[in-house]
């Protein structure tokens, strides 16, 4: 009987997703460019399966029934061109290969077209959740080549985490690039979601001066409200783990951040498209920040900063913050679905927003409960704009928004940084506000480069000059240095 599938990379991902494929009844066939690595994984955790492996591309080839379908869990970039370069030519027409790594949507967008003169097809698919995710149920967002998903879903579905429903986090997302692209910026709100708990704690910290089975006791509170979420459940359990000694691990862990590059591309298309994606870019710059470790360590003795303790009643503050910080992840949510809006209509996608919010409802890092109300939310109006004017939503922020303010305030006076909550906040005061400060803008450019400007008093798209001197005005802007 041959091979379900195929498996190229024996990373503890591509284990994990294989035992998650032999369990429900699929046979797999696991490859490794190190070969040692295929006779590790079958007499380790693959023992005792059904799971195969196959020592060349060609053996694998071998083993798959057809149409064959080869899944690729390798590092991003050259090295997947590099496997498809050789799989290519042993393939037949009608074959599958599968990209479930952190790719850059662009890169599918070229090896859907490259494979399809070749007969073959090619899915780019976002796959999130982790470890623990692979292995028991992840989300999974494919796109790519539609005419290989039908061949592609038994096996894709039935691996899916599932809601309380009984419904699979995954479906087919869209053409080319639309599932990195979804899971692209599925990566940029978990850059601001982590970034927003770790200004939350920062606040309760150095400003409330809370010891950490306090903040571990408030995260835990805090999740069974509607912060609900696996990344401020995992923030307790790591307030509350303690090293050798007894003492808070994450109190010794270095405060510089990493980053793979996600976050970095989610912010970069955000400007290509004219979306202001401003949270998660901040989120991104926050990690730049932390890396500057010397030079801070420098800067806080040269201005001898320091933090003082924020007075009042620390319960009505935390509520404050909990309320700060779930207004603030609404935010970093709606930018996220404004980006894959523009980015939909750019590219003729036509993403389904409700589909979306199932596929994150579980198995993925950025999981939580609200994620049931952005799928209703997109179900009530697909159109739906920014998130934020959805009833249920809008309630939300509205409510927050006293709070809000309060802890951005506060944040300030005492010197505690906390760049995506305000950025958060300032971002919903200007997209709420009719007119903004860029009439004034305007003429500046107009002034120093003849841009033009549009007039209140005029229809839209007929434009103006006026030669603020008296003395020119002709000139461009590409004349000056500025």
């Amino acid at each position: 009987m041959k091979g379900d599938i195929g498996v190229i990379g024996l990373a503890v991902m591509g284990q994990n997703l294989i035992l998650n494929m032999n369990d429900h009844g699929f046979k797999v066939v696991a490859h490794n460019r190190t070969t040692a690595k295929v006779d590790d994984f079958l007499a380790g955790s693959a023992k005792n399966t059904h799971i195969v492996g196959a020592y060349s591309l060609e053996e694998l080839v071998e083993k798959l029934a057809s149409p064959r379908k080869i899944m690729l869990m390798v590092r991003a970039g050259s090295v997947v061109d590099s496997f498809i370069e050789q799989l290519a030519p042993l393939l037949d027409k009608g074959d599958i290969i599968i990209d479930g790594g952190n790719t850059n949507y662009p890169d599918t967008n070229r090896r859907v077209t490259d494979l399809r003169e070749k007969g073959i097809y090619f899915i780019g698919s976002g796959v999130s959740g982790g470890e623990e995710g692979a292995r028991f149920g992840p989300s999974i967002m494919p796109g790519g080549a539609p005419e290989a998903w039908e061949a592609v879903k038994p096996i894709f579905q039935a691996i899916a985490a599932k809601t309380d429903n009984n419904e699979p986090c995954c479906d087919w997302v869209g053409n080319n690039g639309a599932g990195h692209f979804v899971k692209m910026v599925h990566n940029g709100i978990e850059y601001g979601d982590m970034q927003l708990i770790s200004e939350a704690y920062h606040f309760m910290k150095d400003g409330l001066g809370l010891s950490y089975d306090e903040m571990q006791a408030t995260f835990s509170a805090w999740n069974n409200t509607e912060l609900n979420s696996y990344l401020v459940e995992i923030t307790a359990d790591i307030l509350g783990y303690k090293d050798e000694e007894g003492q808070p691990l994450v109190e010794n862990i270095l405060d510089t951040a990493g980053q793979k590059g996600t976050g970095k591309w989610t912010g970069i298309n955000a400007l290509d498209l004219g979306i202001p994606l401003t949270l998660i870019s901040e989120s991104v710059f926050s990690r730049c920040l932390s890396a500057l470790k010397d030079q801070r360590v420098e800067a806080s003795t040269l201005f001898n900063k320091s933090i003082s303790q924020i007075e009042g009643n620390k319960t009505e503050w935390l509520e404050a913050l909990r309320q700060a910080l779930l207004a603030s992840k609404i935010i970093s949510y709606a930018q996220g679905f404004m980006l894959m809006r523009e980015a939909s209509n750019e590219n003729n996608w036509d993403l389904n927003y409700g589909n979306v919010a199932l596929m994150w409802r579980g198995g993925c890092i950025i999981r939580s409960a609200f994620l049931g109300n952005i799928r209703d939310a997109f179900d009530n109006n697909p159109e739906l704009a920014f998130l934020g004017s959805d009833p249920y939503f809008k309630a939300i922020l509205e409510n927050c928004l006293s709070a809000w303010r309060k802890i951005a305030a506060k944040s300030i006076e005492h010197g505690i940084p906390m760049p995506c909550m305000t950025s958060a906040l300032t971002f919903l005061d200007g997209y709420t506000s009719a007119r903004l400060p860029a009439n004034l803008l305007q003429a500046q450019r107009d002034y120093f480069g003849a841009h033009t400007y549009e007039r209140v008093d005029s229809p839209r798209g007929k434009f103006f000059h006026t030669n603020w001197t008296g003395t020119g005005g002709d000139t461009a802007s590409t004349t000056y240095d500025v």
